[in-house]
């Protein structure tokens, strides 16, 4: 344990509250790496603005708060689902006579609404965010090296992999750069359109998370409407994935037999386990099952003419895993350089952002009339007509349905056979 504590001792847990790239590598490094044997201090996420969701974790770290330690990661310091998730904790350490700003600590730009927020209420620290680091490359950052230093990864060997992968990766021969060679693979495989989507199978438990964090990586680097040149290209590459061999019994009778739309990428580790073997079968154990299922999927796949490319690690260790983010970090900006798009600006997440504010203002707006209105039942489009949002009535509909299903909000729904004739009422 660390030198620093908590109301009930030094810290044990460690709750880290952020969402996007501030959760999904944190998340995959934190699984790949962790063991309960060695770890140092048990992690827990709350990665998204699911009030129920934040109910599940803090059930999990139950009596323990006071010695849990609250990481908040946020480059802006303004995410909504992060500041959500840190007033939830902060609530739920009120609720335990606990003061969360003394369990708190904040990953954030200098300067920003957190940092404030944090100097103003003395946080134990607050590590900076560079400006430049976007959040689905900064695994590398402070935003991934403190949650797996407190977990107790070998943060010196998950840079030194990552090190070793950036050296050979700049060099300018495509046939001695991996990174090169699998943004070259990517645009033949789509024919430089992202015409088939890509499936990731690791054939190890602790790579599981690996096609997540995969996801944002590379769906929100390529997914773009508009070229460098302002042209409207809508590139993309769809990204999904499981486990092998989860895979046998989840969806490879489609990459077999169906629609021939994708490509595969094998992950293959060698190691089978740290601890001594179980030999299943006469001179076979279950790491050469798992071996046999990968080998086997990838010959049934070319079989059918479906496309694949392996990735061979040694083994998951700190070293490993760095270089593997690198290689795919090194890859997507490839990639992005052959298609002609910028990789590193989001401009459709910041839509969605904008349009959940927008949701919000409706939903105020809606909630004021039907408190002017009080025990005056009101049909949705009579509540559009008022507050002069006609556009918006299947909006207005969902958001009554929301605040009628919490009792706590007040809105009781008088149901009706055809949804939109449903009154509303606020008690």
């Amino acid at each position: 344990h660390g030198v620093v504590h908590g109301a009930g001792g030094y810290f044990k847990h460690l709750l880290l509250i952020g969402i996007g790239g501030s959760a999904l590598g944190p998340q995959f490094v934190s699984s790949a790496l962790g063991h309960p044997r060695t770890d140092k201090m048990d992690v827990y996420f709350f990665d998204n603005t699911d009030p129920d969701g934040m109910d599940k974790v803090l059930a999990e770290v139950d009596s323990g708060l006071g010695e849990t330690l609250c990481l908040v990661i946020s480059k802006s310091g303004g995410t909504k689902e992060t500041r959500n998730g840190m007033f939830g904790a902060q609530a739920a350490y009120e609720r335990a006579c606990l003061n969360f700003h003394s369990h708190a600590v904040a990953v954030t730009g200098v300067g920003s609404e957190l940092d404030r927020y944090a100097i103003k209420n003395a946080w134990l620290r607050r590590f900076p965010m560079w400006d430049w680091v976007g959040g689905r490359t900064s695994e590398l950052s402070a935003v991934g090296l403190l949650p797996a230093a407190l977990q107790g990864v070998e943060i010196d060997n998950l840079l030194a992999g990552a090190r070793a992968c950036d050296d050979i990766t700049r060099q300018n021969n495509v046939k001695t750069n991996p990174s090169a060679q699998l943004a070259a693979m990517w645009y033949h495989a789509g024919n430089g359109k992202g015409m088939k989507d890509m499936v990731i199978l690791p054939y190890k438990d602790r790579l599981g998370l690996f096609s997540k964090y995969l996801q944002q990586l590379i769906m929100e680097s390529i997914g773009k409407e508009l070229d460098l040149n302002g042209n409207v290209v809508n590139q993309g590459l769809a990204v999904y994935g499981n486990k092998g061999s989860t895979d046998q019994h989840a969806y490879i009778q489609q990459l077999r037999d169906g629609l021939n739309n994708f490509f595969v990428t094998f992950i293959e580790v060698l190691k089978d386990r740290e601890d001594q073997l179980l030999f299943v079968e006469p001179n076979v154990t279950s790491g050469d099952y798992l071996n046999g299922f990968l080998l086997g999927t990838r010959q049934a796949l070319h079989e059918k003419d479906r496309e694949s490319m392996t990735i061979t690690i040694r083994d998951v260790s700190a070293f490993s895993i760095g270089v593997l983010i690198a290689l795919y970090e090194r890859a997507v900006g490839y990639y992005a350089s052959l298609i002609n798009i910028n990789a590193y600006h989001q401009p459709g997440v910041e839509a969605g952002k904008k349009a959940a504010s927008s949701i919000i203002s409706l939903q105020l707006n809606v909630l004021k009339y039907l408190t002017n209105s009080r025990g005056q039942p009101k049909t949705v489009e009579q509540i559009a007509q008022y507050i002069d949002t006609e556009e918006d009535v299947e909006m207005i509909f969902k958001i009554c349905e929301h605040l009628a299903a919490n009792p706590d909000r007040l809105v009781v729904k008088a149901p009706h056979e055809n949804p939109f004739c449903a009154t509303y009422t606020k008690a």
